[in-house]
């Protein structure tokens, strides 16, 4: 997707004697959005933006060796081929120009092979910038963060380079901000430099300093201006795929687990100072309602208990998560923090981290493990609402949450007076086009427009090939359920076949597949790493649908679960 930044300047911390203006720069091709007021607490303020700049840097995948020199020696070899190649070119051409043959059949695979093969070329070069020229690298990160200026907060969004950590940084207004003298409500995205983190390391308490979005270049004459620039950026499918991913997820039924500041002190020294090069490297949270939540460092077997937190939810097994060095980025929130919430999925899925800190909120959001990006498989797919919105129900509650800006889910229930089922898939509809966001720190939906305009499957990319599959194999009515046992642990064992394919599931009370058993190729590749293969999402929709005349889910429906969660 190719979306246009254009800018007037650049943003910048500016200083007059004892008194600083922090100045960003807003996009001026999106709609025009100000603020400008006075930051009351610019050292706590300096410290939470940092550890938002170290997730829009962090780039956790595997590095390779440098091996420059012997590149350089592979391009002399090239060089003295190149003739070669070049009088076998034109031969080839001729002589399919002779031939005149009709389009290649496997025309569009070969398309999509060399789309594939280009951008693993262009985050090769993205991380050799970024070793090597910083500076020209950070031009070219896929987008600039995003600021929405609301009525009662401003809050920073921003995506990691390697598409696995996403970052939300909330400021209350009436406590972080004075009296905004220029408002007008809003997102947009705003000009972002290594020059600006640098200034924002110059924020001391003793100089008055006011936080200033401005909305100058939208009134004046750009045309001609030294300072006006336009930027066009291609934005990848995986970008944007998992971005709104991110904000789907954050709307599901989740496991919210407190954790003191001396035990997230504790999990990142003990990591710090101690580094596996082998698995298994997992979180794994062991929870008992009304006792202290305990996270297990594996495979040290390291506990540690959140004295003075007590876990109030259901009764769950362990819950483990992987990719845990991202959590370093938290180290810079330990001295404002008053204490941390992680909001659990399940084991192997994202999980989000907040970061309680006064008047501030910093919400790390995490895919189940660091090389498995937000875009991987179609396990989130999964765990959204079993039902497709209506038109109707769409824009009902988009232009209710646009014109009231941010609502909790019961206000939106009793206002809109759909069901429950349906206002669930219109707001996850919402949420996939970037239309809004859910604030876990309010338990409430927000309108942000992380685009102007709404996002689809034209800009996102189709869905996963193997959910799609599974769903013509529904359609076929090409499954069968041959055994069904229901476990102590409320966890459902399936076991049947599909499309004469034997296939077995272990689903839980959130009809989520735990484990699985399959015969394809797709299973034997890869097994649930990249998600369940089609015969197993099958099953299992096939198992958990009313409709089939299925037993009911230990967990109840999504209406029962929305109840638990939200409350009536």
């Amino acid at each position: 997707m190719n979306i246009r930044l254009a800018y007037l300047g650049r943003s910048s911390l500016t200083s007059t004697g004892m008194a600083e203006t922090l100045s960003l720069a807003p996009n001026l091709a999106r709609e025009p959005v100000a603020f400008d007021a006075p930051l009351l607490k610019p050292l706590r303020f300096r410290e939470a933006i940092s550890a938002l700049h170290d997730v829009v840097v962090s780039d956790l995948r595997f590095k390779k060796r440098d091996k420059t020199a012997y590149q350089e020696y592979k391009k002399n070899e090239e060089r003295r081929l190149a003739a070669i190649r070049s009088e076998a070119l034109k031969q080839a051409k001729q002589e399919v120009l002779a031939r005149q043959e009709a389009i290649d059949p496997d025309f569009e695979k070969t398309f999509q092979r060399h789309v594939k093969r280009y951008w693993e070329l262009r985050l090769e070069y993205s991380a050799f910038l970024q070793r090597t020229d910083p500076a020209l690298w950070r031009m070219l990160t896929p987008c600039d963060p995003v600021i929405t200026v609301a009525d009662d907060v401003c809050f920073f969004e921003c995506f990691s380079a390697d598409e696995s950590a996403y970052g939300c940084l909330t400021v209350n207004r009436e406590d972080g901000f004075g009296r905004s003298e220029n408002l007008q409500l809003g997102t947009t995205n705003v000009d972002y430099s290594w020059d600006l983190y640098h200034n924002f390391q110059a924020l001391r308490s003793y100089k008055e300093t006011r936080f200033k979005v401005d909305p100058a270049g939208f009134s004046v004459v750009t045309q001609g201006n030294a300072d006006y620039r336009e930027e066009k950026i291609d934005l990848p499918q995986g970008w944007l795929r998992g971005f709104m991913q991110i904000q789907s997820a954050m709307g599901l039924p989740n496991i919210a687990v407190p954790l003191a500041r001396e035990a997230v002190y504790s999990i990142l020294a003990y990591l710090k100072r101690h580094r596996l090069e082998k698995s298994p490297r997992a979180l794994r949270f062991e929870l008992l309602p009304g006792k202290p939540p305990t996270v297990v460092l594996e495979p040290w077997e390291v506990r540690i208990v959140s004295h003075g937190t007590i876990y109030n939810g259901p009764p769950t097994e362990p819950i483990r998560i992987w990719g845990r060095r991202r959590l370093m980025v938290l180290a810079r929130t330990l001295p404002l923090a008053s204490g941390y919430t992680v909001h659990l999925l399940g084991t192997g899925l994202p999980s989000f981290w907040l970061a309680h800190m006064g008047e501030m909120t910093l919400t790390l959001g995490l895919s189940g493990w660091t090389t498995n990006d937000w875009t991987r498989g179609s396990a989130l797919d999964l765990l959204m609402p079993p039902i497709k919105a209506g038109a109707d129900s769409i824009a009902i509650t988009g232009g209710l949450l646009q014109q009231r800006r941010a609502m909790s889910l019961p206000d939106l229930l009793s206002v809109t007076r759909l069901p429950r089922p349906e206002l669930a898939a219109a707001l996850n509809h919402l949420a996939y086009a970037g239309q809004l966001i859910r604030d876990l720190t309010s338990n409430v939906y927000r309108w942000r427009q992380i685009m102007p305009q709404a996002l689809g499957e034209a800009e996102i990319g189709p869905e996963n090939a193997e959910l799609l599959a599974s769903r013509s194999l529904l359609a076929k009515g090409k499954v069968a359920i041959e055994k069904h046992e229901v476990l102590a642990s409320k966890t459902r064992f399936f076991g049947g076949t599909v499309e004469s394919t034997p296939v077995e599931i272990l689903i839980d009370p959130e009809d989520r597949i735990k484990r699985g058993k399959c015969l394809c190729g797709h299973y034997k590749t890869f097994g649930l790493r990249n998600g369940p293969c089609r015969h197993m999402l099958a099953l299992r929709t096939f198992a958990t649908t009313p409709a089939t005349g299925a037993p009911e889910s230990p967990g109840g429906s999504w209406d029962d679960r929305l109840r638990r969660l939200f409350g009536n």
